[in-house]
């Protein structure tokens, strides 16, 4: 169902609106930029509905989604789900005591929802593809109360179709636009998830990344992504890449916000059993909201490895951001080590060289078949049909614009054999004898890095990063610094990465510069 034929009355009628405040019972509450809490103790306090809040996001979705390109689709029964959190509400129902509860999520659109919704990760060859049931984390979230406002846009097929096509470009969503510097990229692949958020079309949003597809849209778009530990948060239900790199987590305006989403999402799911077991063993009891400290950053042993990270193309606008948020860091309590070297830096960001590149094509196609033979109905069931449907509709998915070559090596491989063994073996000997032993030796607690340079590490080893806005470029583009860390220290980088925030607030809204 496309935003447009939905809601189009509902458009003209919030248009008229023109403002951000909404008014209940006598009190001014205003909408944009608010945070989860803010929204949670505005429903508390009368001074705002469910209701009002989805219809505000709705019209901001309106009008500035011909522009931006953020979201995909709206969900025809978010107004319908809104009422229903409303009376919740006021009949003081258990739910209701979430800090989800009532609030609107967008999810990346290729976390499927078992509702109206498609799941289509931005192609036109899934589109009526209908999934078994909610993606593990969208059940979490609906225990939570949450509502399921609609599908953010993304690169297609969470950028695994192209080399060449642009950042945050789908067939279905169009090309989405960074609000900050509307020419600058807004990175990709959850970067309508991000747009939507910076923009204030949504509070929350959920991405999803296999390298950099949450960190590197969170930087550029100025918003915090939490990357979780490989299987802390169930795959179930996304579109894969691969199920060895694969991870769900949040992209919000806050640290509080991202945690509070996390805290909803992870856990054990039957559907991803194996992943969901193993990493359950990190989540801590009684969640993650307790390590957000004033003084998180006391004693935090933070790692600095400057070439290649602080060498390669860095502006003289982040060079000196970054010397001032050093200062800020030893400021707050941080211990930096700096000028630390990760062993074969070069072949780990090197995909072709590292051996990532090998792996990933074959477990994309195996995991791409078995997503596609579990749907209930679909217009394809394989990777050979998705190449064949884009051929055949190749104006639709401009294949001549940007063509389909990593989908079709991807369909040259046939399994893991003995090339992908040795690709995986490389792939573990790097990341034991790089991040792990950079990490342990010097018993770090993070490693600190400029925008989303460091992603291919944490991608080959599963390890969890948060992005957190940390400035702005002379044309006014953002970036963000990053806080990088072994399995399961998501702990100790909330730690961190709320510490820096508090200390340096420095987001701020979008200027939508051309």
């Amino acid at each position: 169902m496309s935003i447009h034929s939905h809601f189009l009355i509902l458009l003209l009628a919030l248009l008229s609106l023109g403002s951000y405040t909404i008014r209940g019972q006598g009190h001014g509450f205003y909408i944009k930029e608010a945070s989860v809490d803010d929204l949670h103790t505005a429903f508390l306090q009368n001074k705002l509905t469910s209701r009002q809040l989805v219809e505000f996001y709705l019209g901001e979705i309106f009008r500035l989604s011909p522009l931006l390109h953020g979201v995909i689709e709206v969900n025809p029964d978010a107004l319908y789900q809104a009422d229903k959190a409303d009376r919740e509400r006021k009949a003081k129902s258990p739910v209701s005591r979430s800090v989800l509860h009532g609030i609107p999520i967008l999810l990346k659109d290729n976390i499927g929802t078992k509702d109206k919704l498609n799941t289509t990760a931005g192609s036109f060859a899934l589109l009526k593809s209908v999934v078994p049931r909610d993606a593990g984390v969208v059940m979490k979230l609906r225990k939570a109360g949450a509502i399921i406002l609609g599908k953010a846009s993304l690169s297609e097929w969470a950028n695994f179709r192209s080399l060449n096509a642009p950042p945050g470009w789908s067939a279905r969503g169009g090309q989405g636009l960074n609000p900050y510097v509307l020419s600058a990229t807004p990175c990709g692949s959850s970067s309508g998830s991000a747009i939507s958020v910076a923009a204030n079309l949504v509070a929350v949003s959920l991405g999803t990344e296999t390298d950099g597809s949450i960190l590197c849209p969170a930087s550029f778009n100025s918003v915090v992504g939490i990357k979780p530990t490989v299987g802390l948060t169930s795959r179930a239900g996304v579109v894969p890449v691969s199920p060895r790199q694969d991870t769900i987590g949040p992209i919000c305006r806050t640290v509080l916000d991202a945690v509070q989403v996390l805290d909803a999402i992870v856990g054990f799911d039957y559907n991803d059993a194996e992943a969901t077991r193993e990493a359950s063993k990190y989540i801590p009891y009684g969640g993650y909201k307790q390590f957000l400290k004033p003084y998180g950053l006391k004693g935090k042993r933070l790692g600095i490895v400057r070439n290649p990270f602080f060498t390669t193309g860095s502006g003289a606008a982040l060079t000196q951001a970054f010397a001032h948020h050093f200062y800020t860091l030893r400021q707050e309590g941080a211990v930096l080590v700096d000028d630390l070297e990760i062993a074969n830096i070069d072949v780990i960001l090197n995909a072709t060289s590292s051996g990532e590149a090998t792996a990933l094509l074959a477990e994309f196609k195996l995991s791409l078949n078995s997503y596609l033979k579990d749907l209930v109905a679909s217009p394809v069931r394989s990777l050979a049909d998705v190449i064949a449907f884009n051929q055949k509709f190749s104006d639709l998915e401009m294949i001549k614009e940007f063509g389909q070559d990593i989908f079709l090596a991807a369909q040259a491989t046939n399994g893991i054999g003995d090339v992908e063994k040795k690709a995986l073996s490389n792939l573990a000997r790097l990341t034991r004898d790089g991040f792990e032993k950079l990490m342990i030796e010097n018993k770090l607690d993070a490693l600190v890095t400029p925008g989303a340079d460091v992603a291919p590490v944490l991608a080959i080893g599963g390890f969890p990063g948060i992005s957190v806005p940390a400035g702005y470029d002379y044309k006014g583009v953002p970036f963000g610094i990053c806080f990088g860390g072994l399995k399961g220290s998501e702990p100790k980088l909330i730690e961190i990465a709320y510490g820096f925030e508090q200390a340096t607030k420095i987001r701020k809204p979008p200027s939508f510069k051309p």
